[in-house]
């Protein structure tokens, strides 16, 4: 019988996960097949139910239900419970579901080697991503700086993961900020509205826009433009599903695979 995977959320449609994740499942040979999900605020746990009734093996969580499927978790791994949220859900039987969160493992794979001893990261936004990432960084001993429109979400993030190495600022002053950074990772909304940062000479350092695709392209361009090394979120997209992947199968699948099929249908779209 086929087993059932997916990702729920709210907006949906738009997800590149059943397209990665079944293309792997092709790759590898399980019998599998992965959907996008659309469930409004309210009703996760409602949804939940219905899946253990279709043989489902386990499903990726995005916005706005992270919070809500921690919260339905019987068993919630240490990574999950310490940010607040959780982006994968293992069925475990007898309607018991375990949480885990793979974004932090995906940054970090993503990103590539940290430098703890010369790294100096800014972070833009203090939202659900920037957990993840401000989590990855304070267990790897890098140093970082939170900067958000709303300061007192910067400060409570800080305080909350920073692991005493977080400090925090206004969004508006991200100038001030960026000069002395190694590499920029920007996790706002600010792509979808049209804003650009205005970046000032990167001297090859590295900007990281967690946002891909139209969202991303013109503020990677003013930034490449500029002199950074550019980054977009689909290999940190990429990377959290393939380890999401290996929590369900043990297997880890080849992430070159799933970032090409993404690349493609992209440029198909556009």
């Amino acid at each position: 019988m086929t087993k059932l995977l997916g990702v729920i959320g709210d907006p949906i449609a738009h997800s590149l996960s059943p397209l990665i994740h079944n293309g792997w499942l092709q790759d590898m040979g399980f019998n599998a097949t992965y959907e996008a999900m659309q469930v409004p605020p309210g009703e996760f746990n409602k949804a939940l139910k219905t899946l253990e009734n279709r043989d489902c093996i386990g499903v990726n969580v995005t916005l706005p239900h992270k919070g809500a499927a921690l919260q339905a978790a019987s068993e919630v791994s240490e990574t999950a419970r310490t940010i607040g949220a959780a982006n994968t859900l293992t069925y475990l039987g007898r309607s018991q579901w375990r949480a885990d969160n793979s974004d932090v493992p995906g940054f970090i794979e993503a990103l590539g080697q940290l430098k703890p001893e010369t790294d100096r990261v800014v972070i833009l936004g203090a939202g659900g991503s920037a957990r993840a990432i401000v989590h990855a960084l304070s267990a790897s001993g890098v140093s970082h700086t939170i900067l958000n429109r709303t300061v007192s979400k910067a400060q409570d993030l800080a305080s909350e993961l920073g692991c005493n190495i977080a400090q925090y600022g206004s969004l508006d002053q991200y100038k001030d900020y960026i000069d002395s950074a190694t590499i920029v990772i920007n996790t706002t909304s600010m792509g979808h509205a049209g804003e650009l940062l205005d970046l000032g000479d990167g001297s090859d350092r590295l900007f990281f826009d967690i946002s891909y695709g139209k969202i991303s392209a013109p503020q990677l361009q003013l930034a490449r433009d500029r002199g950074w090394r550019v980054k977009d979120g689909l290999t940190m997209l990429v990377a959290q599903a393939a380890f999401s992947f290996e929590i369900w199968f043990g297997e880890m699948p080849d992430m070159e695979s799933g970032l090409k099929r993404c690349h493609a249908a992209l440029e198909a779209a556009s």
